[in-house]
């Protein structure tokens, strides 16, 4: 028994899935140990082989950790309590600045593109066996990789970028190995992590990206991964500079077998330039989605990286969902050609926004980020406090929880559909909402 949660079953899947269920449905705590194998061996009457698969099922799933002698225990954020819970429901009437979505009136019709694409495809159908990325969109690609000095590499297509990170962490990572990760830093990737069996060592992120002194800590414990956001850092709007990127470089050139990953989260909606850390080490993946820039529902990020990464990856998607549907790459292809977004334009709107947010709350004597991208991280004394202040004043923000590990607590607000005359509002409303309680007097 484990605080009155029983676990049940006779072979190794049966026993995953009821100490699943049992962290799902908070019958199992996160952090709570669980018995020793041959103890539930014991209890549930079968071969301690069966209770030591049904631990191992459960640590590449996410769900559990074992510390040798230790013994195993629930995660303290398991795969089955994902971040994606750690949301404010947002009434009528509230104004819903949480989102992290594009301004819908910034991304471009899809219509012509879509219709065109499939125009193509009637005269050439795509077919079992034909190439699983469109030649165009591999050349353009390539082309615009090679203008912002992203190394070499073959091209390949996955259904977004998160897609990508988790295909790549495969081919090159086992489950317990550890991943350096942006503190605070994408919610769905902290999740991602763990989910896949492995561990998160996190990294602190400024405006000009990931910290070289935490990056060169997580590497020299044993990191064999590291994930960076080259531009519009989530949550926090983070570019990398030009020197933290020689900086980084530094650090990455003493840990040369370290898989390097990159996001280049805003290409399409920022125009400062990239500073890419690719072909500082052996093994590396540089990402770009078109989902910020051209809508969410595309679901298709372009990647490149060495030979040996980006091999891995097609082999096993071509075990998987075979390639992404060339519909959508050559619609992409469409929109790039025909111009149908202007970074530069995009840039400007998302940054009169922020810059309009950020001014004003440092009128109030908020201090806030947001570089780049789409959000304003604000650090807060009491998180859970100024999150429900705000709902009460008619503003749902998003809670830092579910961005950070072990940085300080803050609040991401989405800029990105601010219109003017909401900006000094909800300044005010963050102003009231992140300072003190007020005192209740007793008569």
């Amino acid at each position: 028994m484990l605080g009155g949660y029983r676990i049940e079953g006779r072979r190794a899947a049966e026993i995953a899935a009821s100490v699943e269920r049992g962290v799902g449905a908070g019958g199992l705590a996160p952090g709570e140990l669980l018995p020793p194998m041959r103890e539930l061996a014991v209890e549930l009457g079968v071969n301690p082989n069966t209770v030591a698969a049904a631990y191992r099922i459960l640590r590449e799933r996410g769900v559990i950790e074992t510390a040798g002698r230790r013994g195993s225990r629930v995660r303290p954020k398991p795969a089955t309590t994902g971040r994606e819970s750690i949301r404010v429901d947002v009434p009528e009437g509230v104004r819903d600045v949480a989102t992290g979505n594009p301004d819908p009136v910034l991304l471009p019709s899809l219509a012509k593109a879509f219709a065109a694409a499939a125009e193509q495809n009637d005269r050439e159908p795509v077919m079992y066996g034909d190439a699983a990325v469109e030649p165009e969109l591999a050349r353009r690609a390539r082309a615009a990789f090679d203008a912002d000095g992203v190394p070499d590499g073959p091209i390949a297509v996955t259904s977004g970028s998160l897609d990508m990170i988790e295909r790549v962490l495969a081919a090159h990572l086992k489950p317990g190995d550890t991943v350096a990760v942006e503190d605070p830093g994408w919610g769905s990737l902290l999740d991602l992590v763990p989910a896949v069996g492995l561990r998160t060592a996190p990294v602190g992120v400024d405006d000009e990206g990931p910290l070289p002194d935490d990056v060169r800590r997580a590497l020299d414990a044993g990191a064999r991964a590291l994930i960076v956001t080259d531009r519009a850092q989530n949550p926090t709007g983070a570019v990398v500079s030009a020197a933290r990127a020689r900086a980084l470089r530094t650090v990455l050139k003493d840990h040369p077998d370290v898989l390097l990953i990159e996001d280049d989260h805003g290409h399409g909606i920022v125009d400062l330039p990239p500073h890419p850390l690719a072909g500082t080490t052996r093994s590396w993946a540089f990402v770009r989605s078109a989902a910020k820039a051209y809508g969410p529902d595309l679901r298709l990020a372009v990647f490149t990286g060495d030979t040996v990464t980006v091999d891995r990856v097609r082999g096993r998607q071509r075990l998987g969902p075979g390639w992404v549907s060339l519909l959508g790459q050559r619609a992409l292809v469409r929109l790039w050609a025909e111009g149908a977004v202007d970074p530069k334009a995009v840039s400007e709107a998302y940054a009169a926004r922020r810059d309009a947010l950020i001014a004003a709350l440092a009128e109030r004597g908020i201090t806030a980020q947001g570089r780049s991208g789409l959000n304003v991280w604000v650090p807060v004394p009491d998180e859970t406090g100024a999150v429900a202040r705000l709902l009460h004043a008619g503003w749902a923000v998003a809670p830092g929880a579910r961005f950070r590990m072990s940085a300080p607590p803050g609040i991401r607000i989405t800029a990105a559909t601010l219109a003017t005359d909401e900006i000094a509002p909800l300044a005010d409303a963050v102003a009231r909402a992140v300072g003190p309680a007020p005192e209740r007097g007793y008569v």
